[in-house]
């Protein structure tokens, strides 16, 4: 192999590439967007002056990512920003519930539930680079520190419920562990959903919950700056089709697709066997997305005064209310009240708005694909714990599901995760196969492979790594 052509470049896409050319092969990466980054792009979506995060924004996994921390990004621009405590968490007494980057403060913190909470993060926390190795690859595989993995999924495969009523004794904790599950995109009474709270709590412990300086495109800009060093090319505003990938193939090529399992059906066509072309057809795709931007004309006046002190917040009140909202999704409806996610970056990076100004990322759940307006629901959650926000809005850009697979075909629905994560598809992610497509020279890299969603590059690395393997070429740089 000489040649090799990755389609699309998101986070996912641009590992790969960069394990590719590692590898000594010419690179070329194809972007459909005029900008590079799939959901990892800044735009400037409301106002002059003003940028947004168009889909990811706070980075826990990118800054624990084994295969990221290995590649010197700092050498090209990026820079984490730390909030002074990774979450925050309003309550309707005017209080927060605060999740701090200290486990030992984290204990003090939670009071009668500090001992469980230390019992639970510990082991991770301690050995996170170990645990983030194990964790972020495919789930049919035998672990290099199985002890470690086995006490994890011990409490991880259970519900979020039934961890948090065993676990935990005070609404307050058990508040904040619902919002640190519902990232999962399930219910809260679902298997599984109890792991999405274990490793973002332990990554808040362990690598913190930052921002990269001048927003999310800055990861993506410094790993194509090293893909180009290592020889890679990006086009950008270059969509590939069937018959464009068809021109592309030839002799001695590998081609890797950061696309959906829908997009690979249309992309692969009748080189994929039947079989696999059927296990595609059987995919599930996740819940949706519905996503606001805000320009601010000052600091959101939250009623806590805690929540000045992290970047990220969870709006949804008790356990018992966020299990309802995420209820309601799961069996497709739209919640009266529903879980507000919450990004404030220029509290700490002032790069993205005019001085003195602010901006604000909001979202929460919906079932995929609605065409329902949640403006204001979602405003109403954010009035609730911070009463007079909405006169500080100097404009806003609303981005309902379709709008967001408009802008990034991989967001099918409005799905951010690449997928539901069934207990199948945690397994068998899009197929028992993984990244292998059936057809050589063929592999998908994307949120739809192994780990899944998050900006982490994993799914891009793993892939790289399984075609080169099977094609017997070894690491000559990098």
């Amino acid at each position: 192999m000489k040649r090799a052509y990755v389609i699309g470049s998101g986070p996912n896409g641009l590992a790969a590439a960069i394990v590719l050319a590692q590898a000594g092969l010419h690179v070329e990466v194809f972007e459909a967007e005029a900008e590079p980054g799939g959901a990892a792009r800044t735009l400037p979506l409301t106002l002059p002056g003003f940028l947004h995060d168009f889909g990811s924004a706070v980075h826990p996994m990118a800054a624990g990512s084994p295969f990221f921390k290995s590649l010197p990004l700092a050498k090209y621009g990026l820079e984490w920003v730390h909030g002074e405590a990774p979450l925050a968490h309003p309550l309707d007494d005017g209080t927060a519930v605060v999740l701090e980057r200290n486990l030992a403060d984290a204990v003090k913190e939670f009071g009668a539930d500090g001992k469980s909470w230390r019992r639970l993060m510990q082991p991770i926390v301690d050995h996170w680079d170990d645990f983030a190795d194990d964790s972020l690859g495919p789930a049919i595989r035998f672990p290099r520190h199985p002890f470690l993995m086995v006490r994890f999924g011990l409490s991880g495969i259970r519900s979020a419920q039934k961890l948090a009523q065993s676990h935990f004794r005070t609404s307050r904790t058990r508040a904040l562990f619902a919002g640190l599950a519902t990232h999962s995109f399930l219910a809260l009474d679902q298997p599984l959903s109890a792991a999405f709270g274990l490793v973002l709590g332990a990554a808040a412990h362990a690598v913190g919950w930052p921002i990269p300086r001048s927003g999310s495109r800055a990861i993506s800009q410094a790993l194509i700056s090293h893909l180009e060093a290592l020889g890679g090319i990006v086009h950008t505003s270059r969509r590939i089709d069937r018959d464009a990938l068809r021109e592309l193939d030839g002799e001695h090529t590998l081609t890797l697709c950061d696309t959906t399992p829908g997009a690979m059906l249309q992309l692969g066509g009748e080189r994929l066997a039947p079989s696999y072309r059927r296990t595609l057809q059987r995919f599930e795709q996740g819940r949706g997305a519905f996503k606001i931007d805000y320009a601010l004309s000052e600091p959101v006046p939250w009623k806590a005064t805690e929540c000045a002190r992290a970047i990220s917040l969870h709006l949804g009140g008790t356990f018992e209310e966020i299990a309802a909202a995420e209820d309601a999704v799961a069996h497709g409806w739209c919640a009266e009240k529903p879980f507000v996610l919450v990004a404030q970056p220029t509290l700490y990076d002032t790069s993205r708005a005019p001085a003195g100004k602010h901006v604000l990322w909001a979202y929460c759940h919906v079932p995929n694909g609605s065409n329902f307006d949640m403006t204001a629901r979602i405003e109403a959650q954010i009035e609730r714990f911070a009463p007079g926000f909405r006169d500080c809005v100097l404009a806003r850009r609303v981005l309902p599901p379709l709008m967001l697979e408009q802008m990034d075909a991989n967001l099918v629905g409005g799905d951010v995760n690449g997928g539901a994560f069934t207990v199948r598809q945690f397994l068998f992610r899009p197929s028992i196969h993984n990244y292998s497509t059936g057809t050589p020279d063929l592999y998908l890299c994307s949120a739809s492979t192994p780990p899944g969603g998050g900006v982490h590059g994993m799914c891009g690395y793993h892939a790289a790594k399984r075609a080169l393997s099977r094609l017997h070429v070894s690491k000559t740089g990098g």
